[in-house]
């Protein structure tokens, strides 16, 4: 385009869907990073979720009209700064994450499971991952951005090609020229640098930017020597910058765009020249047109959304609507909803496609692979029209993580062979994939081992290779956790205590009744019946008086009346709630034990022995007490610091604790006061948890480590002073995470105090000893989530736990259930007979006096129900019937004779009359 030639694209106007065509019902993250917080390609959009480590997947279009579901995809165990579609391959995902790793995922089709695992992991580097950017010619080439350096990696070998030298200052953006030959960085020192990453790590040139230190982006113009920048000015203005690589002493226009705060994302389309700028933060969208010759920065047009922006994205070419004269989408994030914008050219033809507005784009074939262009292979990618009846299918499935189907990239054609996989196929095609997809702390793809011929699902050939590849699953990879329908719900809760130190649950429950500490002077404890929900009256209800502050609380299982509750005067106070629940407020308790002589952590009942209960102190003693007696019988010591939680073995044995010291003691509390064996626990000393797992053999323990990430920590028993088995980095907050653990499962609850999220994994005795599943995430935090009893679940519908969840005014149950298909059988393979908790094996005395109980067991089928290990076994359907299953053999004649009466029937009978021979005709005189 000339100054003298108007352009086709200066009356594009931006069109603003209605609310119809918003993809709603998202919760969209507000983390500080450098990325641009969505990203799309032809079949998904990414965005940050409000969990830190989260992203958010939806479908990029709404197939029949339906509603998209927004998926979660738990990525890292920190807050994802940035993250990178493929330009080939639709569906290769690349996160970075301040946890310093970069992971690469492969997506499923659209209405499959998102994977619970990486196809692989890049590092962990020394510094946090600021920035990712797929390479735009070499499939396999990917930049990483930490701190001040660049890395660039061959994914499918995992091994970085080069490390560019370190800038002055904290990275701020990186662009890949079209051709893929340089690269280019912004930077906090506020220089921009060009570098050939082939040729050498130091920078060819470099530039001083923008007068502002404050977040840079810089862009390239697709193959051009001409680049984009925006950044902020001395006076903290705006601007913008246009920049010429043969002539890079200064910049060749500058335009001051406001003043407004926030940090401005570009995105720039190479075949139409528009350059679309937003704020973070802001409604406003400016879109401007770029003429690199002149240069010239014409606005085409400026749109003011509803939302404030949380981040912006472009839409691939490849995906716009060509035939209703869209040359541009773009997907604005914000709070609550993805909103696609679309730039429409106006023209009094939409039947017709538009070779002057789309000429042919850049296809979706790589040029070539990583280890090609490293060697120097230049080629470029194919360009492709965009015209409906000319547009090429082909498709491209990337070889650097495995696939279970292989696409023809020279015919388009799906090879669905089960046979094979993708990385059976790398070496054939010049590309390296990894031996090992997942690491042995990582979690596995739901694409591997399936539940079993007894829940309805059975497990192909490319699915057992696949769990070669990748490693076992979790029987639980696909639980979903829901909250009940209201009617269950207990609401209008006030004056709820939240100042209940860190080694307490906040509240406790069994399965008749809640008790919930409140803020009340006096230590008031409301006790509500689970079997009244509702709202609750606006007056004052009847409370239990403690007289201090609760420190800790537990419910007697063998006595579902018993409530004892430690204070912070060192005492423990035992009180009995009437049949039917509180109906006038208590003030004496049925006993109070003394003993301790500083306020006290936490109070345990034993899981085998009636009226016996442990406690920790401030004091760094734990005491036995036996409740019938009302006196302290065992006095443990040996701690140093703080305790931060203690744990009965399934079997009443033992007894193990955790500390602010950093060690992990176990206790034989009847033949020893000392700790029978010690182990070096959690880094960090903000707070700890601990858990038997596996029958008793294992110790799950949940804390900080250095960096205040929390982490669990699997220890076998018998061998603390070894050190943990796996050690898995959960995410970054400030709560501790407290577990809790199904025996008859092995599935391992995880949450904290002030979290919307519930982590959930299989816990097993051999590696990778954790096994990912789905997590639940709830719309607010909770102050407290608490599990009832095996016996609270609903069996008929699958569910294998159940909790109770404390919001603001709120207590909400939330079912936790795998989808089966033969629901109508009793899951025994999921739900074993179960512990007779509520009955215990033995009394006080004759624990004390050595002898080891044993409780009983009881199935949890209900009558009318068969076991699916017993149901009829399905026979499974036929996919060919041979033709003489329906067709009888007949002769030519008694075919000859059919075919004739056929073609009779259908010119119907002779002697009928024509429908012409029931026209009455004129009379003679009207023919004159």
């Amino acid at each position: 385009m000339n100054r003298f030639k108007p352009s086709k694209f200066r009356h594009t106007e931006a069109r603003l869907p209605r609310r119809e065509a918003w993809i709603g019902g998202i919760r969209a993250g507000s983390f500080a990073s450098y990325g641009n917080h969505v990203k799309a390609s032809c079949h998904w959009v990414a965005f940050n979720a409000e969990a830190a480590g989260v992203l958010g997947i939806v479908p990029l279009e709404c197939k029949d009209g339906g509603k998209r579901t927004v998926s979660q995809l738990c990525c890292h165990s920190d807050v994802v700064t940035d993250f990178d579609f493929s330009p080939f391959d639709q569906l290769l995902l690349a996160t970075g994450s301040a946890d310093e790793t970069v992971k690469v995922w492969r997506l499923p089709e659209s209405g499959q499971d998102m994977p619970s695992g990486a196809g692989l992991t890049l590092g962990p580097g020394g510094h946090p991952v600021d920035l990712v950017l797929f390479h735009p010619t070499a499939d396999g080439v990917l930049a990483s951005g930490a701190g001040k350096g660049v890395t660039v990696w061959d994914v499918g070998q995992q091994q970085p090609l080069t490390a560019l030298d370190s800038h002055g200052d904290q990275l701020q953006s990186l662009t890949w020229k079209r051709d893929g030959c340089l690269l280019g960085t912004s930077c906090k020192d506020k220089k921009l640098r060009i570098f050939d990453p082939r040729a050498s790590p130091a920078a060819s040139q470099s530039v001083p930017g923008h007068e502002n230190n404050k977040d840079s982006r810089l862009l390239w113009m697709g193959s051009s020597d001409c680049l984009i920048s925006v950044g902020f000015s001395q006076m903290r203005e705006r601007d913008v910058k246009l920049w010429d690589t043969r002539r890079f002493s200064g910049a060749t226009l500058t335009m001051a765009l406001d003043t407004s705060p926030g940090v401005t994302i570009p995105l720039y389309d190479t075949d139409t020249g528009l350059l679309v700028l937003a704020g973070k933060g802001e409604n406003l969208l400016y879109c401007f047109e770029v003429v690199p010759t002149q240069p010239a920065l014409t606005q085409v047009s400026q749109c003011r959304t509803e939302g404030s922006t949380r981040g912006l994205a472009a839409v691939p070419r490849l995906a716009l609507d060509v035939m209703a004269c869209e040359v541009l989408r773009v997907l604005q994030l914000t709070d609550t909803a993805l909103v696609p914008v679309s730039y429409l050219v106006p023209r009094k033809s939409v039947q017709d496609f538009h070779e002057d507005l789309f000429p042919d784009c850049t296809g979706t074939l790589p040029a070539t692979n990583a280890p090609a262009w490293w060697a120097g292979d230049s080629q470029q990618v194919g360009r492709v029209s965009l015209h409906p009846a000319r547009r090429s299918t082909e498709t491209f499935t990337s070889p650097v993580i495995a696939s279970t189907c292989h696409t023809d990239t020279t015919t388009g054609h799906t090879d669905t062979d089960t046979g094979h996989t993708d990385a059976d196929r790398s070496e054939a095609s010049g590309y390296s994939s990894p031996s090992s997809l997942a690491s042995p702390g990582s979690a596995t793809t739901s694409l591997s081992a399936s539940t079993g011929p007894s829940s309805g699902f059975a497990s192909s050939p490319s699915q057992k290779s696949l769990q070669s590849i990748l490693g076992p699953s979790s029987r639980f990879r696909h639980a979903q956790g829901r909250v009940l329908h209201r009617d269950f719900h207990l609401t209008n809760l006030r004056g709820l205590s939240i100042t209940t130190p860190g080694e307490s649950d906040g509240f406790c429950a069994n399965h008749q009744r809640v008790a919930l500490p409140l803020i009340s002077a006096g230590g008031q404890i409301a006790v509500l019946e689970l079997s009244k929900p509702g709202r609750l009256p606006d007056a004052a209800m009847p409370t239990i008086q403690n007289s201090v502050a609760v420190s800790d609380l537990s419910w007697d299982p063998f006595d579902p009346r018993r409530l004892a509750v430690a204070g912070e005067d060192a005492k423990i106070r035992l009180w009995r709630i009437p049949e039917g629940g509180l109906q006038e407020t208590l003030q004496e308790p049925e006993a109070i034990l003394r003993g301790h002589t500083e306020k006290i952590y936490s109070i345990r009942f034993h899981p085998m022995a009636s009226d016996l209960l442990v406690s920790s102190s401030y004091d760094m003693t734990v005491r036995i007490w036996d409740l019938s007696a009302k006196q302290e019988v065992i006095c443990l010591q040996g701690h140093t610091d703080q305790i931060f939680s203690m744990a009965w073995s399934p079997d009443g044995k033992k007894l193990a604790t955790v500390s602010k010291d950093g060690r992990i003691r176990l206790y034989e509390p009847r033949c020893s006061p000392q700790p029978q064996q010690e182990g070096a626990g959690p880094e960090g000393g903000r707070g700890a948890r601990l858990v038997w797992v596996c029958s008793g053999d294992y110790l799950l323990v949940s804390g900080f480590d250095s960096r205040s990430e929390r982490r669990i920590l699997l220890y076998r028993a018998q061998a603390l002073p070894e050190g943990p088995l796996s050690v898995l980095g959960l995410d970054v907050a400030p709560s501790t995470l407290l577990p809790f653990y199904d025996e008859d499962t092995s599935v391992v609850f995880l949450t904290g105090k002030g979290d919307t999220r519930v982590f959930l994994y299989e816990v097993t005795p051999e590696p990778p000893y954790f096994l990912e599943c789905n997590s639940f995430t709830s719309n607010e935090p909770h102050k407290g989530f608490v599990f009832l009893p095996k016996t609270a679940c609903e069996v008929r519908e699958v569910e294998f736990a159940r909790a109770l969840r404390l919001g603001q005014s709120t207590l909400e149950p939330v079912a936790f259930h795998l989808p089966r298909v033969r629901k109508e059988y009793f899951q025994d393979d999921l739900f074993p007979p179960t512990r007779i908790w509520w009955e215990p094996a033995l009394g006080a005395s004759a624990w004390l006096a050595g002898q080891d109980g044993q409780q009983r067991r009881a199935s949890l089928c209900p009558p009318d129900m068969v076991p699916v290990s017993e149901a009829p076994k399905e026979a499974p359907a036929r996919k060919f019937v041979p033709a003489s299953v329906y067709l009888e053999e007949k002769s030519d004649e008694q075919k000859k004779e059919e075919l004739l009466n056929a073609m009779v029937a259908r010119l119907g009978n002779r002697d009928d009359p024509l429908p012409q021979d029931s026209f009455e005709g004129v009379d003679e005189d009207e023919w004159d």
